[in-house]
């Protein structure tokens, strides 16, 4: 971690040090921009062993990922700082900016700011669930489907994406069961899972149970033991957006935070990055996201220089101007 010069002014602060954060500092800091990266250490996929789809990554372990980014972020000369931002406030100056304050009173000062704090999976409460979460517990078939294709799968009705996801399982084995839970199908569901060759299980989930640290299988109300190899599930997407909501960002119908294509979002000097604006975003999304809004700001920094280099000039040419007027 490198040493935060605190007699500086940064041009960006970013929190949070997944890989939306550090893709946004590194071209930042590539820009020559005076960057600092904030981090509590609470990646969203540290569960995961290893993480897919990201070209020339595919297999990575996600913590691997990001040692490497810090790596790279570092070289550029952006500050690392390990802490957690309590809250962010516009700057009380005629300049405009804001005052990030971390937890245990550190204070730092940027032009500008970027939120990439992430989300929280909010996982049913379903016993033996939460311990297999990102192991045999998966919730994504285009990150994880793969590694358990041609095995015996369930699919747990705890919403109602249930369904749609038991059939686009389906590409990945032939054995796939929904659990239908507490989810009320209608007629149309049952014929499109017939269709698809996914079969239906009824009855209440008590709990997952797991032999010799694998997963065997869901334990129904009435006793009976599903045996499945993996399960899928919805979490419930709870944004870390606590942050943009103290400084009045606006929010979708959905109440997501609302944001144009480089993440800028309503409040000026405001940007939100990856699974805090995105729930869908996967870790190659959240880097691409990230040099987006690296891009966005760099220009939106260079205007405002641009801005106040042109009034200055015009400035030195009145005074220059009044000064040749003979008294």
């Amino acid at each position: 971690m490198s040493e935060m010069r605190t007699t500086e002014r940064y041009d960006v602060v970013v929190v949070g040090a997944g890989t939306a954060g550090l893709s946004t500092a590194l071209v930042l800091g590539r820009a020559r921009r005076r960057v600092a990266v904030v981090d509590a250490g609470e990646p969203r996929n540290a569960p995961a062993a290893h993480m897919h789809g990201y070209l020339s990554r595919d297999g990575m372990p996600p913590a691997a990922l990001l040692a490497v980014g810090r790596e790279e972020v570092a070289r550029y000369g952006a500050d690392l700082i390990d802490g957690r931002v309590e809250h962010i406030e516009a700057a009380e100056s005629v300049e405009p900016g804001f005052v990030v304050h971390l937890a245990g009173g550190p204070v730092l000062h940027a032009r500008r700011v970027v939120v990439a704090t992430g989300l929280r999976d909010g996982l049913p409460e379903l016993p033996g669930l939460a311990e297999r979460w990102g192991v045999d517990v998966l919730h994504c078939p285009y990150c994880h489907g793969w590694e358990v294709r041609d095995r015996p799968l369930g699919v747990l009705g705890t919403g109602p994406g249930a369904v749609d996801q038991a059939l686009i399982l389906r590409q990945w084995s032939a054995d796939v069961v929904l659990l239908a839970h507490t989810l009320a199908l209608t007629d149309a569901d049952r014929e499109r899972l017939a269709a698809r060759g996914v079969r239906v299980v009824e009855g209440r989930i008590v709990r997952l149970v797991a032999d010799d640290g694998r997963l065997r299988g869901i334990e129904l109300a009435d006793g009976q033991v599903v045996l499945r190899e993996a399960v899928f599930v919805f979490p419930q997407p709870v944004p870390r957006d606590a942050l943009l909501f103290g400084l009045d960002c606006e929010r979708d119908d959905n109440g997501w935070v609302t944001t144009d294509r480089t993440g800028r979002t309503g409040v000026s000097g405001v940007w939100a990055v990856g699974n805090v604006a995105d729930p869908r975003a996967q870790v190659v999304t959240a880097a691409g996201m990230g040099a987006a809004a690296a891009f966005a700001l760099d220009h939106d920094l260079a205007a405002e220089e641009v801005e106040r280099a042109v009034a200055l000039l015009a400035d030195r040419r009145g005074r220059a101007s009044d000064a040749a007027v003979p008294a």
